[in-house]
């Protein structure tokens, strides 16, 4: 079932993303996803776009992301609430995920509280 590897998901996009491992972390995402940041201003689309999202806002900013909490929502979603400090300063943010049925992340909408 898909809820029940969602917060594995979460887990694998965190530990990544921490790791500044960039391959492990656009090896989570389908060839076609889409990360949509209004906090930036930017939507970033396959994976070179998901490439440079992270090596932007996460290697750059020697951003650090500690999980919060998860809310599972229907159809292969989840919310995930994260704290994210580094070179930025400090904030709170929450990741709509949406996975399919590989286990694959095709979206994330990501926001600031």
């Amino acid at each position: 079932m898909i809820h029940d590897s969602v917060r594995n998901i979460a887990d694998a996009l965190i530990a990544s993303l921490n790791a500044g491992d960039v391959d492990a972390f656009v090896a989570l995402f389908t060839p076609d996803t889409v990360i949509d940041d209004p906090s930036i201003g930017h939507r970033f689309e396959g994976h070179a776009g998901i490439r440079n999202y992270i090596e932007r806002y996460f290697v750059g900013y020697l951003t650090v992301t500690q999980f919060l909490s998860i809310n599972r929502l229907p159809e292969g979603r989840a919310r995930v609430r994260v704290d994210f400090t580094g070179d930025f300063g400090h904030e709170i943010g929450l990741l709509d995920l949406t996975i399919d049925t590989d286990r694959l992340i095709t979206r994330i909408e990501a926001n600031l509280e």
